[in-house]
């Protein structure tokens, strides 16, 4: 094993490691937002996909310029499935936590069942996308360019999540409504609203990722199911409700299975990231950026 290829991994590791925190950072927002954790999280990915790949199929649309008509379709998704779903579920009388569970797996079961019964079982791929199969060097390390792409457009991502929390009316208004929902009606915030709009843009932010993703992963009704357990390990290990956290914990989750796979066969991968998870766990319940 030589430094060269050391390093090629560990890069690789960085920019699928992005691309696992666009995807966790949904999550964690709707989570910091409602302590409602979306179990549907990984159905929603593989609908982008599908978005995407159709997209491309019937219209020639790339998936770089698909990518804003994706999130664009999954904000609206997330909005409906709150008013819709959600909402309905966080009215129950009793046991409302687990009312949300089962509200949000049923429906991940429903979209996982309608994608068989429309797109089939069968794998999809895009066969051809402006950086597919391309790669750059940089210092003699070769990286994929869909995925350089990818880490490129989460960062960019992130950081206008951040300026709009902490820039926007809205974003005040969000933190708000995390700190006291049941004060903020006191000063005129619609709380339904600023739900509805927070799911929207959990859904977009997991767009975006699907989006990404397609141009260089097969499609298929199961696909969202492995990366929405790798979500739910990131937004854990960064702390829940930390959107930060969950950025951050993709990162760390990317280089760790990057290292695992080279010292464990490559379908051993995942046994590094549970391993760290769990450390942290034992460490720091409530992860490394958490505060609850």
């Amino acid at each position: 094993m030589t430094a060269e290829t050391i390093i090629q991994s560990l890069a690789s590791g960085l920019l699928m490691g992005l691309l696992y925190g666009l995807i966790a950072v949904g999550l964690a927002l709707i989570f910091g937002l409602m302590d409602v954790v979306n179990f549907a999280h990984g159905e929603f990915l593989m609908l982008a996909m599908y978005v995407t790949f159709f997209l491309f199929t019937f219209f020639a649309i790339d998936p770089l310029l698909a990518a804003p008509l994706a999130a664009a379709a999954l904000f609206v998704l997330g909005a409906v499935v709150y008013l819709v779903v959600v909402r309905f579920a966080m009215r129950a009388k009793a046991n409302v936590g687990m009312v949300q569970i089962f509200a949000t797996f049923g429906l991940a079961i429903v979209m996982r069942g309608l994608a068989q019964l429309f797109f089939t079982a069968d794998y999809r791929s895009v066969p051809q996308s402006w950086l597919g199969g391309k790669t750059v060097s940089i210092a003699g390390i070769f990286l994929p360019q869909p995925q350089l792409f990818g880490a490129l457009v989460a960062i960019a991502a992130f950081g206008g999540l951040y300026l709009f929390i902490n820039r926007t009316d809205f974003g005040r208004a969000l933190e708000a409504t995390r700190e006291d929902p049941g004060a903020v009606a006191l000063v005129g915030i619609d709380k339904n609203r600023v739900f509805a709009l927070g799911w929207g843009l959990g859904g977009a932010l997991v767009g975006l990722a699907g989006a990404i993703m397609a141009s260089f992963f097969y499609i298929y009704p199961d696909v969202g199911a492995s990366f929405a357990l790798i979500a739910y390990v990131t937004v854990a290990l960064g702390g829940f409700g930390s959107v930060f956290g969950a950025f951050a914990g993709g990162i760390i989750v990317g280089l760790v299975e990057a290292t695992t796979a080279l010292v464990l066969p490559p379908s051993l991968k995942s046994v590094g990231i549970y391993a760290v998870y769990l450390l942290v766990v034992f460490i720091r319940p409530r992860g490394l950026f958490g505060s609850m």
